[in-house]
């Protein structure tokens, strides 16, 4: 595997996307990468604003760490997606499930999605 320089992680404030943002954050401590986190606005995250999301994320970040914020719109795995190539992304971190309404068998219906077509590494946090 190449050399992990950027680190895409979509939040969208559920338990398990802020332990993939724990994770995130350590791994790219320990690559000296730097962090985007998109937060892709939806029906189902709604009640939740994008800033509140972002304000806890900041909180944990050490001051030294490179980190990018993007909000997006429209089909949440496209716009992960999306961002990962315009961002030259070479990972993603995210969890395994989001705020959803409907659970998948084993992860959620974004993060298959987002494993099934990325065309770089993704980890799933649990």
């Amino acid at each position: 595997m190449s050399k992990i320089n950027k680190i895409l992680v979509p939040v969208d404030g559920s338990v398990n996307g802020c332990k993939a943002v724990d994770e995130a954050i350590e791994f790219a401590k320990k690559c000296g990468a730097d962090l985007d986190f998109v937060y892709v606005a939806s029906n189902i995250n709604k009640d939740i604003p994008s800033h509140i999301v972002f304000d806890r994320i900041w909180e944990k970040i050490p001051a030294e760490q490179k980190a990018a914020k993007h909000v997006e719109t429209g089909n949440i795995a496209k716009a992960i997606l999306r961002v990962a190539d315009s961002e030259r992304s070479d990972m993603i971190i995210m969890g395994s499930r989001g705020l959803g309404l409907f659970k998948g068998a084993l992860i959620g219906s974004v993060s298959q999605k987002v494993v099934e077509e990325a065309k770089i590494p993704v980890m799933i946090v649990k």
